[in-house]
């Protein structure tokens, strides 16, 4: 139980710093982006650009160490990546604080050199985030706990992720900005929470160093031995990297633009309005509707995964199939109604997706699934390119409202993938062979 439980926490963590790189868009757009001109929501979701960065070049290199050194050296590495990543994010704010002058200009506008270290942390946890899912997904796939079968240990760990996506907004806006309203955000506030972050993941490293976990030969080749094929000769799985390219930028266009909608709405009188109040407080601390929209979609996801756990025999291409036309009306609808909340559900139906594209894309790969899940998370890199095409049609159009077209057109790509793209041919089902 215990390397399953160990890498179950570490998939909390990666769920808690992604969203919580995210979640700095709207504070990072007050503090660091005040002077970009026309084009501050374009360079605001340039920090999920750089997050996501990492998936795209350095996703495959997470296959080859583990196939070379093997499951726990690899994710070693990848929480070094994580410590880099805070330190930068804590250079960024002692840049901006002391030499907030020295800037980067261009015509409409400026931005401090400390935003752009700030984009250099976020590639390095965007890459440690990757390589840790390169290690997290097909070991929890292939490790044999009693009782369970694959899709639902995926859940499992994804759901424990959606707890850590789900309080990392109130973890931006509770513990980081305490207490300060979204128009006077200092970059000073960033120094203290992000060194003691830094400590805390010094530690889980030296603990992932000195715990030993079972290695899982038959996932991975090992000591150099040569693959017959080519990973991208598998078509399902081709076309799983594909539509999972798709989903996370739906998923991330969601969760971080939504909050940057609400602060667009919440400028006009009574369009944005939480049980009649514009504003929310909790415990005496005014927390803003944008924050609330972004824990209720992330809370979806912590709500459908729990769910699914009790349900260990359903089936990934018909529960694909049904949440991605679920998904897709409820964008439609909150686009014709300008309805955040009805946003905010897509959540729930965007929940279990990942693992059933996971397992449809890696089935009957054997020695192959240790490259299948690196090539795989390339496919993430979808989480940059949404959500920074999204703002630069906010920023063109003057308006979020209909720019989610985007996130539709991705529900529809997934849904082709479990209607026709997803099944093997015969030739791959006996890769091992």
């Amino acid at each position: 139980m215990f390397p399953f439980v160990f890498l179950t926490f570490l998939y909390f963590l990666v769920g808690f710093l992604t969203t919580i790189n995210g979640q700095f868009q709207g504070p990072l757009k007050i503090a660091f982006l005040s002077d970009a001109g026309d084009m501050s929501n374009t360079f605001t979701t340039l920090i999920s650009l750089f997050f996501f960065l990492g998936y795209l070049l350095n996703s495959p290199l997470a296959g080859k160490w583990i196939d070379a050194r093997g499951y726990q050296v690899t994710m070693v590495r990848a929480l070094l990546f994580m410590v880099a990543g805070l330190l930068l994010y804590t250079l960024s704010s002692v840049i901006v604080v002391n030499w907030g002058d020295v800037r980067f200009h261009y015509a409409g506008g400026s931005v401090p050199w400390g935003y752009l270290v700030f984009l250099i942390g976020s590639f390095c946890m965007g890459t440690s985030a990757a390589i840790l899912q390169v290690v997290i997904n097909p070991y929890v796939s292939a490790y044999d706990l009693p009782g369970t079968r694959p899709a639902q240990r995926l859940n499992i760990v994804t759901a424990v992720n959606s707890f850590g996506t789900t309080i990392a907004p109130f973890f931006v806006t509770m513990v980081i900005f305490s207490g300060v309203s979204l128009d006077s955000v200092q970059a000073s506030q960033l120094l203290v929470p992000f060194l003691i972050l830094a400590t805390i993941i010094v530690v889980v490293t030296w603990t992932s160093a000195k715990v030993t976990l079972p290695d899982l030969s038959a996932t991975r080749a090992e000591g150099g031995r040569k693959l017959a094929r080519s990973i991208w000769s598998f078509r399902h799985l081709t076309l799983g990297v594909i539509a999972i390219f798709f989903y996370v930028g739906t998923e991330v266009s969601i969760g971080s633009n939504i909050n940057l909608h609400a602060m667009e709405l919440a400028n006009e009188d009574g369009a944005l309005t939480f049980f009649g109040h514009s504003r929310l407080v909790i415990g005496g601390m005014d927390m803003g509707i944008p924050a609330l929209l972004a824990t209720l979609y992330w809370g979806g996801f912590l709500v459908g995964r729990f769910v699914s756990t009790f349900f260990p025999n359903f089936n990934p291409r018909k529960v694909l199939i049904v949440t991605t036309i679920c998904a897709t009306a409820l964008i439609c609808y909150s686009m014709s109604a300008e309805n955040l909340w009805a946003l905010c559900a897509v959540g729930l139906f965007h929940s279990v997706m990942w693992s059933c594209i996971f397992t449809l894309s890696t089935q009957g790969l054997g020695a192959y699934t240790s490259k299948a899940s690196g090539v795989f998370m390339m496919g993430v890199f979808g989480g940059a390119v949404f959500p920074v095409i999204q703002g630069f049609c906010a920023d063109m159009a003057g308006s979020w409202h209909y720019t989610w077209i985007i996130c539709v057109v991705c529900e529809l790509v997934m849904l082709a993938y479990g209607l026709w793209g997803y099944k093997p041919r015969q030739q791959d089902l006996v890769a091992e062979a």
